[in-house]
């Protein structure tokens, strides 16, 4: 009987084969990751401050391309003004008032101005302030809005408008 001698070589080729033949993805790891991924980019978009609804404000349009900065958001509705998404005063009680300054935005803009870092431009300390306001709001509520910012010290006013598409000019 004439058996067939296998060589080392040829014993080991086949156990690699053996070994190899049942790999396959890992999904439990794969899964881990998907897993860290949707967290991180779920708690990263909650920081972004999104503009509020419609029906309660329609911002003006422009073209500018730059994006704005993070700053401290005062939102003007057409029913009331909010810092930071907090219910400051109403339009109307504003308008009633005598006198150039609004004394409820005054309180929270001196609350939210020690944390605010002032900036230094040309000898010109001041904070940042972004102003969102509906596109027909009335000048004598802006003003006394711009005239409260600038008695405590929010000195770089930037206003959010809607961007218009390039071929919608």
């Amino acid at each position: 009987m004439n058996k067939l001698k296998i060589s080392n070589r040829a014993r080991r080729m086949e156990g690699l084969k053996k070994l190899h033949k049942g790999a396959g993805l890992n999904m439990v790891s794969l899964m881990d990751i998907f897993t860290i991924l949707v967290f991180f980019l779920l708690v990263s978009s909650s920081s972004v401050q999104q503009p509020p609804s419609k029906k309660d404000l329609t911002l003006p349009t422009t073209v500018a391309q730059k994006a704005p900065k993070e700053t401290l958001v005062i939102t003007i509705t057409k029913e009331s003004i909010l810092v930071q998404g907090v219910k400051v005063a109403t339009i109307q009680s504003v308008l009633a008032e005598k006198g150039t300054l609004i004394a409820a935005l005054e309180n929270e803009l001196n609350i939210h101005a020690a944390n605010a870092p002032t900036l230094s431009e040309n000898g010109d300390t001041g904070r940042s302030v972004t102003i969102m306001g509906d596109e027909n709001l009335p000048y004598e509520l802006l003003r006394k809005i711009l005239a409260t910012c600038r008695q405590v010290n929010y000195t770089h006013v930037a206003f959010t408008a809607m961007q218009k598409g390039k071929g919608k000019v």
